[in-house]
């Protein structure tokens, strides 16, 4: 099984994450993202950040969770490719704590593509697919 692409979108690129869980979808997506930014094969877990956030649904919480990797990313000048999400169910909604693993941003060495600007709701899904894994997608604003 694919554990996340991008897709083709008008003059976008799409990001897409699969997996077994939810959370796993969350993650695969995550390398997407970081994958549209630089070759996320070439960066090597040598340090790592607690991540939190918290939605009203789903959409809202991955929106949520991206916007903190991206934010983290335009001030600490970091770049990740592995990540552990978990998601709890609460009464507002949902709250996800995640560790997010990478480098610092080597020019040389992660060969920079495309500078990502923000996370949107663009196409944005969440759903459980017939086979029963997860997917979650949408398109970032590049």
């Amino acid at each position: 099984m694919r554990t996340w692409e991008h897709y083709e979108h008008t003059a976008d690129v799409g990001i897409r994450g699969y997996g077994e869980t939810l959370e796993e979808a969350f993650e695969n997506v995550a390398v997407a993202l970081f994958d549209v930014m630089v070759d996320v094969r070439k960066v090597e877990s040598k340090e790592c950040r607690e991540v939190e956030a918290e939605g009203e649904d789903l959409m809202a919480l991955l929106y949520s969770f991206l916007e903190e990797l991206l934010i983290l990313h335009d001030t600490e000048g970091v770049v990740f490719s592995d990540f552990e999400v978990r998601i709890e169910k609460t009464p507002d909604g949902y709250r996800l704590k995640a560790k997010a693993c990478g480098e610092p941003l080597d020019y040389e060495k992660h060969g920079p593509k495309e500078e990502v600007k923000a996370i949107t709701y663009h196409d944005m899904k969440i759903e459980q697919l017939p086979d029963g894994k997860w997917m979650a997608q949408l398109v970032p604003d590049i």
